[in-house]
């Protein structure tokens, strides 16, 4: 007859079995799957191996470490890796086997590998920078135009993180007093959520791009046991593709994630950013005030340029107006003298006569004239149309000067605007002939100013 056993025999059995079986201790390399600290200080995890082609689990095993080991273990792990115990990680554990009766089977964990755990991290971290690099995304968010004005930021934080907090009051109490207009896109930072989180804020900044000039991605100071989360090829990916320039401050001090060295410029903190911002707006004001002098100095030399143009013009001009005007009145002068003589002489020659002459003079005269009479008039009406077009011509000619004088007349030049500087009297041409403390005298249309030399420049 077959030997009936209770379950807790069975049990018992199994449990002697397995000591007999497995003594000792061995080192076990598993993915945490699930974990969770009890009120009395216990860690409860579930232990699992993955096909390495896909996620389906291929041996699934519970784990346990007591509250007395598992505060050592925590703080030697969080302190060596930088990185905390969590669902997701691979680690090197030292484990004996335990069966219980009511529980079953599971591991007790009295060490841990936190070097394997870094191992795999940079492994992890190097196999999605080499992804990105195969694909020939890892520089194109970099290759990006940054604006020229950084004015309008889309954030993507967490509200109520001391970060975003110490981003916004950096950015709105700068001491410029540039304005900057932000919208902040509210999401997890940290945790399993983070990648979904930073995914959907992405594609709801990307659905209006067009309302934005960069991105920040920041968060609260936290430590470095936070960095994983952005070592996440995901998130990464859709920063490479981001038709913006992404910023981002996570908040770490000694390492860069992957998330950061896709990004266009990574900080170390979300002031940091915010002073990247407000230098990016500083340095294309310093810029717009360099045109502009650079402008007004072009202006000054091309106003002093036409200035000495002018006064060239003009000291050309008066000369051959005065010369015009003098050739012209002595022309008429000379005409005038010769009709005025040839009158005289006329008369004289008239008076000389004796009068038998002066009869047959005048009966010859009046014969010539009678015979010569139409052609007299002829010649009279001709000389007077003559004498009266060249009196015109001349009188226009002459307007023309004396309208040329007056423009160039320094008493009109001064009501359009223009100066006239001396020095004892002396109209000064050059700076060259003015020296520190010299007393000089400018002259407007209305009136005139004097002034003393402190300062003295060479163009």
């Amino acid at each position: 007859m077959v030997e009936k056993l209770s379950l807790s025999e069975l049990q018992l059995i199994i449990k002697d079995s397995l000591y007999l079986a497995l003594p000792g201790n061995y080192w076990v390399i598993a993915e945490i799957s699930e974990i969770r600290e009890n009120y009395a200080g216990h860690c409860y995890l579930e232990l699992v191996e993955k096909h390495p082609d896909d996620n389906n689990i291929k041996a699934r095993v519970k784990a346990i470490i007591w509250s007395n080991r598992y505060r050592f273990l925590k703080s030697f792990f969080e302190n060596t890796t930088g990185e905390s115990l969590r669902e997701g990680i691979k680690i090197l554990v030292k484990t004996t086997i335990e069966y219980h009766e009511i529980y079953g089977l599971s591991l007790l964990i009295s060490d841990i590998d936190p070097a394997f755990t870094i191992g795999e991290m940079a492994v992890k971290r190097q196999l999605i920078i080499k992804r990105l690099e195969e694909e020939g995304v890892f520089t194109m968010n970099k290759e990006i135009d940054f604006p020229v004005v950084p004015q309008r930021i889309a954030v993507i934080s967490s509200k109520n993180a001391a970060g975003y907090t110490d981003f916004m009051n950096h950015l709105i109490q700068n001491s410029y007093g540039y304005v900057f207009y932000t919208v902040l896109i509210e999401t997890p930072m940290q945790g399993v959520e983070t990648e979904a989180g930073v995914i959907n804020a992405l594609d709801k900044i990307a659905s209006k791009a067009e309302l934005f000039d960069v991105v920040a991605i920041i968060r609260g100071g936290g430590s470095q046991t936070d960095l994983s989360w952005f070592d996440n090829y995901n998130i990464a990916y859709y920063i490479t593709q981001f038709p913006l320039p992404v910023l981002t401050g996570i908040g770490h001090e000694k390492d860069l994630s992957v998330t950061d060295m896709v990004a266009f410029h990574s900080l170390k903190t979300p002031t940091a950013v915010a002073d990247f911002l407000i230098d990016c707006m500083n340095n294309t004001d310093n810029q717009l005030n360099e045109f502009s002098i650079e402008i007004m100095d072009k202006s000054r030399i091309i106003v002093e340029d036409n200035k000495r143009r002018l006064e060239i013009s003009k000291m050309k001009l008066i000369p051959v107006a005065r010369i015009w005007i003098s050739e012209i009145k002595e022309q008429l002068s000379d005409m005038k003298l010769e009709i005025v003589n040839f009158g005289k002489e006329f008369i004289f020659k008239a008076v000389q006569m004796p009068s038998t002459q002066t009869a047959r003079l005048n009966s010859a005269l009046k014969a010539h004239f009678e015979r010569n009479h139409t052609g007299l008039i002829q010649k009279r009406q001709n000389l007077i149309n003559i004498t009266i077009n060249s009196i015109g011509r001349n009188k226009i000619i002459i307007n023309m000067l004396e309208n040329s004088l007056k423009i160039l007349d320094p008493a009109n030049v001064l009501k359009r605007g223009f100066t006239i500087t001396s020095l004892n009297g002396k109209i000064l041409k050059s700076s060259a002939l003015v020296s520190k403390e010299d007393l000089i005298d400018t002259r407007f249309s209305d009136g005139k100013v004097t002034s003393r030399v402190v300062e003295k420049k060479s163009l």
